[in-house]
C-alpha cells in the first residue's frame, strides 16, 4: 500500500508490529517498498521503479540478466476476491512477466495506489506461504486452489520453487 511511512495501513508497519519486530532479522534481509512521503514524492510509478532498483542492487546481476531475485519465503494473505500482494483479478499486473515490480493505480480495495511484486518475482521464492483466515475467504480458497487462471484468481498464480503452503483456519478451509 503506497502510503506515508508509519501509516497503520501500510503493510510494512503491520508486518513490523505483528512479526518483524519480534524476530532477529538482518536488515539486509528485509526489502521495504517505497513510502508515498519518501523519495518517490507521491509518484507510485517512481516508487515501483525505486523498489525494482533496490531489488536489483540487493540481488545483483540476476535482475540484469532477466532473472528475478530468490527469496527464502514469501508470506502472503489472500483477499475474498483471491487477490494476493496487490495483484487483483483481471488487472493488467496479473499479466506482467517482463518486470519484477509494478505500480498499481486502480486498486479496487483502498488505497488505490500500491506497489506490487509481479508473479515472476513472487514465484522466485523457495517457499510461498498463503495465510488465509475467515469464513469470508472460504469460496476464494476453493476458487484459487481449483484454478490455473492467475488472471481470474491471482492466488493460484503464486507458487514456491520448493514448496507452496496454504495455512488455513477452519473457517477458511470450510
Amino acid at each position: 500500500r503506497f502510503l506515508p511511512e508509519g501509516d497503520g495501513e501500510r503493510n510494512v508497519t503491520q508486518a513490523r508490529d505483528a512479526l518483524l519486530d519480534n524476530l532477529t532479522v538482518a536488515p539486509a534481509g528485509v526489502h521495504v517498498m517505497a513510502a508515498s512521503d519518501g523519495a518517490a514524492a507521491g509518484d507510485v510509478a517512481a516508487g515501483a521503479s525505486a523498489y525494482a532498483a533496490e531489488l536489483s542492487e540487493a540481488f545483483g546481476d540476476a535482475l540484469v540478466q532477466g532473472e528475478v531475485p530468490a527469496f527464502d519465503v514469501v508470506m502472503l494473505g489472500m483477499g475474498p476476491d483471491t487477490h494476493v500482494a496487490s495483484l487483483f483479478p483481471g488487472h493488467e499486473q496479473t499479466r506482467a512477466d517482463a518486470v519484477s515490480v509494478a505500480a498499481v493505480t486502480n486498486s479496487p480495495k483502498p488505497p488505490p495506489e500500491r506497489i506490487t511484486m509481479t508473479f515472476p518475482t513472487l514465484n522466485s521464492a523457495r517457499e510461498v506461504w498463503l495465510m488465509v483466515a475467515g469464513e469470508d475467504k472460504r469460496d476464494a480458497v476453493r476458487a484459487a486452489s481449483g484454478s490455473d487462471d492467475r488472471v481470474a484468481h491471482p492466488a493460484c498464480g503464486v507458487h514456491g520453487q520448493v514448496a507452496t503452503v496454504w495455512w488455513l483456519d477452519e473457517a477458511a478451509a470450510g
